[in-house]
């Protein structure tokens, strides 16, 4: 409102129509609460390494004042914004700055790229790996020898622009669903104590370790587990300008999650990218029914059981066999932080016998998702990760622990580390190292 204005209060506010499309999601107020600090920008980690980079409060704020004025398009800098969302939690204001990076993003895939361009095939081929996850996972050895091979990453980088730097994750040869239909599903009945597990593609297809701990561990506190169908959480279809891919995939989602938490379940993610997705990102930009609802009932899985269970109790006093579980060195996802969750790992670790989990300190890793697969912005993605990077070599662990799939990805590229999730530590202490092990996916 404009009440420092005289006689402001007698007219009726009327709001200003910033896309054209966005009809009931006009950002005007959260664009003028915008008073130019900059500390987005200063917080903002592509920006920090890349000069030309113009920050976040140009790609949000600035960006929304200008499109006040129909001769101006989006500007194509805002494909280098990396999705991290830490200009969300830096600014003082509150401002939706990744609201509007996304939605400015949405626009400018949809009025300005090129549709058959290499840029956006690739992108859209980013955007989309939970549809194409699945013929990998079919034939997952065959999947694994050609997408290792130099040729191939060659030719993805010359054909799409995928740079050949990095390793293609390898996928399991069975998938956590295959394993939880094989298994008979649940094996814990409780209509008192009852969880949705939204468990994400990258721990069906190429971590289900990752999912079986976290199984097993809600198992061990007396829960009943649903799996519902789902679909992608949409946080690579944001950082890629896919809105109506995302909004299709957040349908089913919606759909689904709600269905189950009407069956009393609360919903509970092992991804922090998926659980950020779905608090934040489907509120802020889809409508349709029972998306507050599904925000409103998703949490982090170890979020979870800490609010829900005296989960340090439980481990207090406890062990873990392996090597593998002396010494971790922990990096907190931008994701994790923007929820407010960065300090949760060390603490629920510290209590277990013969733990040290090192904190790496608040940098990013780079990534950013689909981001660093890029090849314009792997070096910029390695400059990035490099405080990361450095803070790894200089703890005392050879394990890295992250609960984020693509953090996990350049942790282990950039210093070489096996990589954990947290959930995988937690097995190993309340249900035994062995349950651990045979989760393992098989190389091949």
């Amino acid at each position: 409102t404009d009440d420092h204005v005289p006689g402001a209060e007698e007219e009726e506010f009327e709001p200003i129509q910033v896309f054209p499309e966005a009809e009931e999601m006009d950002l005007r107020p959260g664009a003028d609460n915008c008073y130019k600090c900059s500390t987005c920008d200063t917080n903002c980690p592509v920006a920090e390494v890349d000069d030309e980079f113009p920050g976040p409060k140009f790609q949000g704020p600035e960006q929304w004042r200008l499109k006040r004025q129909d001769d101006h398009d989006v500007d194509d800098s805002v494909m280098k914004c990396s999705n991290c969302m830490r200009c969300d939690s830096a600014c003082p204001s509150e401002v939706p700055l990744s609201q509007m990076h996304n939605t400015a993003r949405g626009e400018y895939v949809e009025e300005q790229m090129d549709k058959f361009s290499r840029e956006y095939l690739r992108n859209r081929i980013l955007a989309n790996y939970r549809r194409l996850a699945p013929l990998a996972a079919a034939f997952p050895r065959t999947a694994n020898f050609v997408m290792g091979l130099s040729v191939t990453k060659w030719m993805g980088e010359k054909l799409l622009g995928i740079t050949s730097e990095r390793d293609f994750p390898e996928f399991a040869t069975e998938t956590f669903r295959e394993w939880w239909t094989q298994r008979g599903g649940a094996k814990v009945e409780n209509p008192d104590k009852r969880i949705a597990y939204f468990h994400g593609c990258y721990s069906n297809y190429n971590t289900p370790e990752v999912a079986k701990a976290l199984v097993r561990v809600y198992e061990h506190f007396g829960y009943e587990i649903m799996v519902p169908d789902q679909s992608c959480s949409g946080t690579p279809m944001f950082a890629n300008g896919m809105l109506e891919d995302a909004r299709r995939a957040a349908e089913t989602n919606v759909s689904e999650l709600a269905a189950a938490i009407e069956d009393g379940a609360d919903i509970v993610a092992s991804c922090s990218s998926c659980s950020m997705s779905l608090r934040q990102e489907y509120p802020e930009l889809f409508d349709f029914e029972n998306t507050e609802t599904v925000a409103e009932n998703t949490w982090d899985a170890v979020e979870y059981l800490r609010v829900h269970e005296d989960l340090e109790s439980e481990l207090e006093g406890r062990s873990v066999e392996g090597d593998e579980f002396d010494d971790f060195a922990y990096h907190a996802p931008c994701h994790s932080r923007n929820q407010g969750l960065d300090g949760q790992t060390i603490e629920v670790l510290s209590v277990i016998d013969g733990i040290e989990a090192h904190d790496v300190g608040d940098s990013c890793s780079g990534i950013s998702g689909t981001y660093g697969w890029k090849e314009e912005n792997y070096e910029t993605s390695m400059k990035i990760g490099e405080e990361m990077f450095e803070h790894m070599d200089a703890a005392d662990a050879q394990t890295g622990l992250t609960e984020c799939p693509t953090c996990s990805m350049q942790m282990e590229h950039g210093t070489g580390y096996e990589i954990k999730h947290t959930l995988e530590v937690l097995e190993a202490a309340l249900v035994g190292s062995g349950s651990a092990a045979g989760g393992r996916r098989e190389a091949g």
